[in-house]
């Protein structure tokens, strides 16, 4: 779809005030079409005032710039993150990748309601957002359109890159928070910063050069270890230090205490996009990190050796859907039931300390669905599990060892 098509039309266009969307926004009013903004707060922490992105937004050309209120989806969403261990690559939590499927929907739902079918968007043409956007529009309304002008001759004849950009905007009097300067882009919501391209394409940049917005970096974190305990109902977190909490606010205070001591900060992944290339990625998921890593510890206690093999198919299969787009269709909604299924069971209270970076692991108690028997593994005594039994279990084990030998099948090399 070219921008000249779209002349006359109204679109809705997934407005962040940032650079592009002032950009793609001006540029497309001239052209003649009707822009709608619409920003979904996701307790974005580098531009908390969403009033001052709609008057920016406003001011680029929007006929309307709306807000709406993503938090609380955002941090459902999440929590299947978490309960999933979806972290793509092992290093990435999907904190923009998720968050691009509520921010889809709930502009959705919105267009609906305006009776617009066309949405828009500043995803560039090399990473994995556009694919995110265009794929859960075509899944959720199979019959709205997509513009993404990273993708249109028209906009890239006109704009080649972010310089090009930032001299746009100056010329047209837009204020923007970007300058030449800036030595790296930044998408954030409360489920992480993800921090990418200019100066952080270079491997010989640390991932320490990134400034931290969502706490400190471990060496800043102070010298006395914090106790941090969250309790889990059915894969929920309903409490976290003995105080109740919704899902939003075990985010919210998982991310102020993860933050503070350095934990989930400054995490360097160089990871496989969906378009084939290389990307490097330096993320600040804090809150993630320590409600992902209580989970887990819980989850230790509740999985088998065969429900953890079943588990660990379902989370790396989550994990890949959402970083590539496919979070609704029936691979994902198949995996999410599984991953469902073992939340049920994750009830109990993990402890842990954080402690300049690390997350140490300090206890589990009322864990009704724990397998784990201390009688049965201690090696101090007999208790449920008679350490002579094992003598038949392996004289049966060494049968097939010894046939392996025999017949050339085993081997050190």
């Amino acid at each position: 779809m070219k921008a000249s098509e779209l002349k006359g039309q109204t679109i809705a266009f997934a407005g962040s005030g940032g650079l592009d969307s002032m950009t793609i926004t001006r540029w497309l009013t001239d052209l003649g079409v009707k822009v709608i903004s619409m920003t979904v707060d996701l307790g974005q922490p580098d531009d908390p005032d969403l009033e001052a992105v709609r008057q920016r937004m406003l001011a680029a050309g929007a006929q309307d710039a709306v807000v709406l209120d993503g938090r609380e989806a955002l941090a459902e969403e999440g929590l299947r993150v978490v309960q999933a261990q979806a972290a793509y690559e092992g290093g990435y939590w999907n904190t923009t990748g998720i968050a691009r499927f509520v921010t889809t929907s709930l502009i959705l739902d919105e267009m609906k309601k305006r009776g617009i079918s066309v949405i828009s968007h500043g995803a560039t043409g090399r990473g994995n957002d556009q694919v995110r956007f265009q794929l859960a529009t075509n899944m959720v309304e199979p019959d709205f359109s997509v513009y993404a002008p990273w993708r249109d001759e028209e906009f890239l004849g006109a704009f080649g890159g972010r310089k090009e950009m930032i001299d746009f905007c100056q010329q047209h009097g837009l204020q923007i928070k970007h300058s030449h300067d800036k030595p790296y882009s930044t998408d954030a919501n409360f489920l992480g910063l993800t921090h990418e391209a200019g100066k952080l394409e270079s491997l010989e940049v640390g991932a320490w050069e990134v400034e931290p917005e969502f706490g400190v970096r471990p060496d800043q974190a102070p010298d006395t270890a914090e106790t941090f305990e969250v309790r889990f109902e059915a894969g929920r977190p309903v409490s976290v230090n003995g105080q109740p909490v919704s899902v939003l606010q075990a985010f919210e205070q998982a991310n102020a205490i993860a933050g503070r001591n350095g934990v989930g900060i400054c995490k360097h992944v160089v990871e496989n996009r969906f378009v084939g290339i290389k990307s490097r990625g330096v993320y600040e998921q804090p809150g993630l990190a320590l409600l992902g890593e209580c989970y887990d510890y819980l989850l230790q206690l509740i999985l088998d050796r065969r429900a953890r093999k079943v588990f660990r198919a379902a989370s790396e299969t989550l994990a890949e859907q959402i970083y590539q787009g496919y979070w609704y269709d029936a691979a994902s909604a198949a995996a999410r039931a599984t991953t469902a299924h073992f939340a049920k069971l994750a009830t109990g209270a993990i402890k842990v300390r954080c402690y300049k970076g690390n997350v140490v692991f300090e206890a589990a108690t009322d864990c009704p669905h724990s397998i784990y028997s201390e009688s049965a593994a201690s090696m101090e005594s007999i208790g449920e599990f008679n350490h002579a039994d094992s003598e038949g279990f392996l004289n049966v084990l060494a049968v097939s060892a010894r046939i392996l030998a025999r017949k050339g099948l085993a081997s050190k090399e």
